[in-house]
């Protein structure tokens, strides 16, 4: 597919607008380190020293979230004396079916000089070793969706549209990861994590393929993220929070509801997890 020059201008022109308007706010502060909050993870932005709140709304490279959880703000200052940039919220495929809703908030992120994204999600657990309110770190994905966001990108063409997946979560953000939960005494799972499209939840007989499969949490983001961050050039870390037992592994019923409930009975154990690791990584 030959690259739209006009969309393609128009892409690389909010990506500027939203970086410049973030650098005017954030004024001498130089973060290296982003973190995407999923369900469950919006606490850490509490734990963040010298706010300095931009929303959504304000950066034109940045999606106008709808989901519920998904707060549309950025919020930047420090953790423990380590610069951050925290993003309360993301776009997710399911919402219009647009796999790059995120493209242009990772493009801005590299524009600004961040270095490493940290993502996290609430996932369904395919393993009954890791129940409810289980914290898993992602050491690898299967993107079964088999949608990319750099198909239709508007801006990469040729050789530029390929990018290497084979550390798409970087080892040794993932060693510094493990620990540093260790040092806090956070128990810390670890695991494949699959991206299916939603927003309906699996199928028993679903969830059986994707044990079969390898895979050990199952959600509905992450992977359109992680490949525009590592075609960006980021290093990227993820977390996943369990907010269930998949579809046929309990005889609970699975609703966004359901899901939003169990991720505000661990959240301060998610969000601990986080503002013990962040400070950890060498970005």
């Amino acid at each position: 597919m030959t690259p739209d020059p006009s969309r393609a201008e128009a892409e690389a022109s909010a990506v500027a607008a939203s970086a410049a308007r973030l650098r005017q706010r954030l004024g001498a502060l130089q973060p290296r380190i982003a973190v995407v909050l999923g369900s469950g993870w919006g606490g850490l932005a509490g734990k963040v020293d010298g706010a300095i709140d931009v929303p959504y709304d304000e950066l034109p490279a940045f999606p106008r979230l709808a989901v519920g959880g998904h707060a549309g703000l950025v919020r930047a200052g420090t953790l423990s004396g380590t610069p951050v940039l925290v993003l309360a919220g993301r776009k997710h495929a399911y919402e219009t079916g647009d796999v790059g809703a995120m493209r242009g908030v990772v493009r801005t992120l590299a524009a600004l000089g961040v270095t490493t994204l940290v993502q996290t999600n609430a996932a369904g657990s395919l393993d009954r070793g890791m129940p409810a309110g289980s914290l898993m770190l992602i050491t690898d994905h299967l993107n079964l969706v088999q949608r990319s966001p750099l198909v239709d990108d508007p801006g990469v063409g040729g050789d530029k549209r390929f990018v290497d997946m084979a550390n798409a979560y970087d080892p040794t953000l993932a060693e510094q990861a493990r620990t540093a939960a260790r040092k806090a005494g956070q128990t810390l799972h670890e695991g494949i994590y699959v991206w299916l499209l939603g927003p309906q939840f699996e199928t028993p007989a679903e969830i059986r393929m994707l044990q079969g499969l390898g895979g050990h949490a199952v959600g509905m983001s992450t992977v359109p993220e992680t490949i525009l961050a590592r075609h960006a050039g980021l290093k990227v870390l993820a977390f996943s929070l369990f907010t269930n037992m998949a579809a046929g592994l309990s005889d609970e019923s699975l609703s966004h509801a359901h899901t939003m409930a169990t991720a505000a009975s661990a959240s301060e154990r998610a969000c601990n997890l986080l503002a013990a690791v962040i400070p950890a990584l060498s970005a």
